[in-house]
């Protein structure tokens, strides 16, 4: 049965604040909570548990650090008492705007001018406005700007239990843990190295992203030599490997792929940013292998589904018996 995402989701982050050592179905959103007035605190935090977001709070003033970090979200509620509207082009509203455009705010109006239109120019800075004793008005809202994807159980399953497999085959005694699927927004790079690799099929087309810090992939490569290019090898065969599996289970050989189109990706090192030219949501994992005499070490996954995707197609592919015997995967006794 397919799960919509603002029914059923869930986030992590690279400081992730929710982990769990079992993937489920559930998928999750990760949004940054900019207010100061503590009364209203509860109510959305218990917003955020019923819409399956995972707040994070931050001062004001570290605001603009966190939004350049590593920290990947969904999105952004922001009260009218700390955006700075009415106060030129600077306000806190535009300058997180020009940091992180792609990421939707939700503004908290204020009681007292909550029945006072914003004027257009501010009113283009916001997915949305709501009121604290309105909240739950902001719920359509937040998925259309979050929770528009689709995602069968079956794959974000699937995806999980490939990716654990290769994992635990390529770094045996290492504990393969994996926070629960979460959908982000923000194009922000994770780490010094990636990868990308094509996904087609008549159900999607796009890619999946495997990123890492070096210091990651030289303790787990063991590699403690100088040579970037054994830990790009080594990225890129766990990459491949995670692909090969992805397509045995998920895409239909026998099905034409009639769809041509591209786009650019648009990768800037400066801003460690990456934009494949779309601006839903990005489904994706963290796995963190922990050993019994080092830190842990994290990878992140993402699947961008930037070309087609009609989820109403998915299937998984069903190997036969006799498709097991011919294989000679499977004997008699």
């Amino acid at each position: 049965m397919d799960v919509r995402a603002n029914q059923e989701h869930s986030t992590h982050s690279t400081h992730s604040t929710h982990s769990t050592h079992s993937t489920h179905g559930t998928i999750t959103s990760k949004v940054l909570v900019v207010d100061k007035d503590a009364d209203c605190y509860d109510t959305i935090k218990a917003f955020c548990e019923r819409h399956h977001l995972v707040g994070l709070k931050a001062h004001e003033e570290h605001i603009m650090a966190v939004l350049r970090s590593n920290v990947d979200l969904g999105g952004i509620m922001l009260s009218e008492r700390l955006a700075g509207l009415g106060e030129g082009a600077r306000g806190l509203a535009r300058r997180i705007r020009e940091v992180r455009p792609e990421l939707p705010i939700f503004l908290r109006r204020r009681r007292e001018s909550a029945d006072q239109p914003l004027d257009a120019r501010e009113s283009e800075l916001f997915s949305a406005v709501y009121r604290i004793e309105e909240i739950d008005a902001l719920a359509p809202a937040l998925t259309a700007a979050i929770f528009s994807q689709q995602y069968p159980n079956a794959l974000v399953r699937g995806i999980a239990e490939i990716s654990r497999m290769v994992l635990e085959n390529q770094f045996p005694g290492m504990r393969v843990e994996i926070d629960q699927p979460y959908l982000v927004r923000d194009r922000i790079i994770f780490g010094e190295v990636f990868t990308l690799i094509p996904l087609e099929s008549s159900w999607c087309r796009g890619y999946m992203m495997l990123q890492a810090e070096q210091k990651t992939l030289q303790a787990l490569t063991g590699d403690a030599s100088d040579d970037f290019r054994d830990l790009n090898n080594a990225l890129g065969e766990l990459t491949n490997l995670i692909w090969g599996w992805f397509k045995n289970r998920f895409i239909n050989q026998s099905q034409p792929i009639h769809q041509l189109s591209q786009v650019p990706i648009i990768i800037n090192h400066q801003h460690r940013y990456i934009s494949f030219g779309s601006d839903d949501a990005q489904l994706c994992f963290k796995y963190v292998l922990r050993r019994e005499d080092g830190a842990p070490l994290v990878l992140l996954q993402r699947f961008i589904f930037n070309l087609s995707w009609s989820p109403e197609d998915f299937t998984e592919n069903q190997t036969s018996v006799e498709e097991l015997f011919e294989s000679g995967e499977l004997e008699l006794f």
